[in-house]
């Protein structure tokens, strides 16, 4: 499903060249749930931006789902998200003017599904929010907000779910409730699941713990010294 080969990547500041990915090297298989652990700036959300194709490496290899997403122009890579990927944010990323419903089914008519709001109505009832259809995002709480953005991720059926941080937002008990939701989804579709989190205990929930650390990734849970 997804493999990175030696990915580096280099923004400019206004200090100068920062490196941010330095050789990544990543695998995961069709169904694995895979967590990213880290420290704050040590390349996580810009290696899940990469692998979303949001972002371009400045070297390496990108490939996930059989597709090279170096070799692909924008008009692509949002054909590819929008039939392969789906996205988790930490700040749920819901447009203040339309509904749980609209937030939903709007992405899906634009890549073309003849049923959206269908699927969507759908996919908000999975995640328990048949209630909440027509109520905008200012009227939701946040855990709220974050079941219509899984809703959103999972409607199109993706292959692939990026979750960056996707309890940072919301308090304990709350984000307990919505990371049991993520996994129920993954579990029930078959999707495979790339968690980014900086909580050892929510990583424990995915099949396999990876740690990042200045741009590159290691096979374990924990920084080597």
């Amino acid at each position: 499903m997804i493999h990175l080969e030696d990915v580096r990547l280099e923004l400019q500041s206004r200090a100068g060249p920062v490196e941010i990915l330095r050789g990544a090297n990543l695998d995961v298989g069709d169904g694995e749930a895979v967590a990213i652990l880290g420290p704050s700036g040590s390349g996580k959300s810009t290696l899940l931006m990469v692998i979303a194709g949001l972002e371009q490496p400045n070297a390496g290899r990108v490939e996930v789902h059989d597709q090279d997403l170096i070799a692909m122009g924008e008009d692509d890579l949002a054909g590819f998200r929008r039939d392969h990927v789906g996205i988790v944010f930490q700040s749920f990323h819901l447009v203040a003017a339309m509904t749980a419903l609209e937030n939903v089914a709007v992405p899906l008519e634009l890549g073309g599904v003849d049923n959206a709001f269908e699927r969507a109505r759908a996919a908000l009832v999975a995640v328990g929010l048949e209630a909440r259809l027509e109520h905008y995002p200012a009227q939701l709480s946040g855990g709220e907000q974050q079941r219509v953005a899984i809703a959103r991720a999972f409607a199109n059926r993706p292959k692939l779910i990026l979750a960056d941080e996707p309890t940072g937002n919301l308090d304990r008990d709350t984000g307990k409730v919505v990371i049991e939701l993520l996994f129920k989804m993954q579990q029930e579709t078959g999707a495979t699941l790339l968690l980014i989190t900086h909580d050892p205990a929510l990583a424990k929930r995915c099949g396999r713990t990876l740690y990042m650390v200045d741009g590159g990734i290691r096979p374990d849970e924990s920084p080597k010294t």
